[in-house]
């Protein structure tokens, strides 16, 4: 009975631990972004995506698919530090689906001289090739 009382600790404690350490590894692609973001950096910012077709943006404008398309979309709308200002992310839930997907919900703020902005956001995060990234973002 001892044994398996171990075990079954042991099993609970690696399971907290490994949700931990994804759900750091997760933080950390939005701590990475909000550097890049606010060093006007939208190629690094576009790391923390899924380099795919099927990267999926949902934002005031409808749906963009594909990396190139979201990153178009960003230089676009942002193409200089004065539209990006400084960005802040205010993490309100982060959720386990599985071992490969979490669903992570906050707010954004951009401090801006030419006038504020701010919202939510839901991301969709998958590990793929043990690497943490948004394969869904819908921000409004």
């Amino acid at each position: 009975m001892r044994n398996k009382l171990l075990v079954l600790l042991l099993c609970v404690s690696f399971s907290a631990h490994a949700q931990n350490v994804d759900e750091k590894a997760i933080l950390s692609v939005l701590q990475n972004q909000t550097v890049a973001w606010n060093k006007g950096d939208i190629d690094a910012f576009m790391k923390g995506y899924w380099n795919h077709d099927s990267l999926m943006f949902i934002g005031k404008s409808g749906v963009t698919y594909g990396y190139q398309n979201t990153m178009n979309n960003y230089k676009r709308n942002y193409s200089d530090t004065v539209k990006m200002g400084k960005l802040f992310f205010d993490i309100l839930h982060v959720k386990k689906l599985s071992a490969e997907y979490y669903f992570v919900v906050g707010r954004f703020f951009l401090k801006r001289s030419i006038g504020d902005l701010g919202g939510h956001y839901t991301l969709l995060f998958r590990k793929i090739n043990n690497k943490w990234v948004i394969i869904s973002d819908h921000t409004s």
